[in-house]
């Protein structure tokens, strides 16, 4: 049985994966300062509580459990908060992932999984995208996993480390069985914020950007449900057991939907209207954000089977209204 350390993985994205590879016959070990995660999150094997910047610490859950692979996802994600305390995004993303995969190499361990983000690419030149586009990103965020990046390369030139990097595209939904979700503190994502306004009274969703150059002038993102993504997570391990190097793939539907579509989405599966108010563009936010996911297919085998808009918000709807 292969062994994964999971840093993050009492978050949103990371707890999805540890169930993932838990059922994919995988031992799972969270590791997680539980700062943005959650303790209840963690039902796939031991929770090492820790910072990735705490390199003692790091070090003794490497040595304890002797992970076949790392997968790394403790990372501060609000594009908002990156633009006014950057300082947060570079210590924590890009300093900590640097104290991570120093400890690993001492380690002995050599396969990395690192959670990217279609954020790297900042304002498209071209859409769909793909892996070879452009990366030039436009907040702190995107910043911190483009210079992520960029060391996992060089260590692997370097040293010898393998990876897989996996730029998401918009995480959304929730497990189909209900055992896990999305919580954050503040909620800062279009789906759960767009159902609260919808279920909750005295709730308004806004739509922040209505004159961008799209069809319908609020913002385009691809959607992607969050298990889809914690099955590439589970393709991408299999892939470091078997092929050296380093592997970048995009996860995403190729499939772009614009704000008011969601509004409208959100509306139709909770037969609740939403009330809508509407303000200006967020720092940092790109038009429109679309991928070309052809080689994650090609490669991987990876085929997106829950991320259709419906599918997403009735599995974000289910997890809201078991929590209320």
């Amino acid at each position: 049985m292969s062994t994964v350390l999971v840093t993050g993985g009492a978050g949103y994205i990371g707890s999805h994966c540890c169930k993932a590879f838990a059922e994919a016959g995988w031992s799972v070990v969270t590791y997680d300062n539980l700062s943005r995660g959650w303790r209840e999150a963690v039902k796939w094997g031991p929770l090492v509580e820790g910072d990735i910047a705490d390199a003692e610490t790091m070090a003794a859950a490497l040595r304890q459990y002797r992970p076949d692979v790392v997968a790394h996802f403790a990372a501060y994600a609000y594009v908002g908060e990156s633009v006014e305390l950057p300082e947060l995004y570079y210590r924590n993303n890009t300093f900590g992932t640097l104290v991570l995969i120093e400890e690993m190499l001492k380690a002995g361990i050599d396969r990395l999984i690192f959670s990217s983000t279609c954020a790297s690419y900042g304002i498209p030149v071209r859409t769909p995208i793909d892996e070879e586009h452009p990366q030039w990103p436009i907040n702190p965020y995107g910043w911190s996993k483009f210079m992520i990046e960029r060391m996992v390369e060089d260590f692997s030139r370097a040293r010898g480390l393998n990876a897989v990097m996996l730029r998401y595209f918009n995480a959304a939904g929730c497990d189909p069985d209900g055992e896990i979700g999305e919580r954050h503190e503040p909620e800062t994502h279009v789906v759960p914020l767009a159902i609260e306004a919808a279920i909750k009274p005295g709730r308004t969703f806004t739509i922040n950007g209505t004159d961008f150059d799209t069809r319908d002038g609020t913002a385009i993102r691809d959607y992607i449900h969050v298990s889809d993504l914690a099955h590439a997570h589970v393709l991408g391990g299999e892939k470091l057991l078997r092929d050296r190097g380093v592997h970048v793939y995009n996860l995403g539907t190729g499939t772009g939907t614009t704000v008011k579509e969601l509004v409208d989405a959100v509306g139709r599966v909770s037969g609740h209207q939403l009330p809508v108010a509407y303000g200006p563009r967020r720092a940092g936010d790109p038009p429109a954000l679309v991928a070309a996911a052809g080689k994650a297919e090609r490669v991987l085998g990876w085929v997106p089977r829950h991320s259709d808009i419906d599918t997403i918000i009735e599995t974000a709807l289910a997890w809201y209204r078991s929590r209320v």
